[in-house]
């Protein structure tokens, strides 16, 4: 069973930092790419950041470029979101995703694989 699970999420004020971790087991994901999405209360789900594999290609959205920082360690089937200079509109549920496919994508349709969530409540 193809499991995802999100840790780090939690309460911090503005312009503080958090570190999100995904931890993926079940199956080997050897050449997939990751992604963030998030979800705001009342909003649909936005793409935050993807990398692929081997790291080669990382796109991030326009709202968290030069905060955030996506990374993997496959070694761990692991992958992290650095999150930096937090904002109070960054607050949301953040998704762990996983596609079977090289290159990440920005629409959510195109991931095969969700985590729960882990919320991140940023006060200012």
């Amino acid at each position: 069973q193809v499991q995802l699970v999100e840790s780090g999420g939690g309460l911090v004020q503005a312009g503080g930092s958090l570190r999100l971790s995904c931890a993926a087991s079940g199956r080997t994901f050897t050449g997939d790419a990751m992604g963030w999405f998030r979800q705001a209360p009342g909003k649909e789900r936005e793409f935050v950041a993807s990398i692929t594999w081997s790291g080669d290609a990382i796109v991030y959205a326009d709202s968290v470029k030069g905060r955030f920082t996506i990374s993997r360690d496959n070694a761990k089937s692991t992958v992290h979101l650095q999150m930096n200079s937090l904002k109070s509109e960054d607050t949301a549920v953040y998704y762990c995703a996983a596609r079977s496919g090289y290159y990440g994508y920005t629409s959510s349709k195109y991931y095969d694989y969700w985590g729960q969530g882990t919320q991140v409540t940023v006060s200012s």
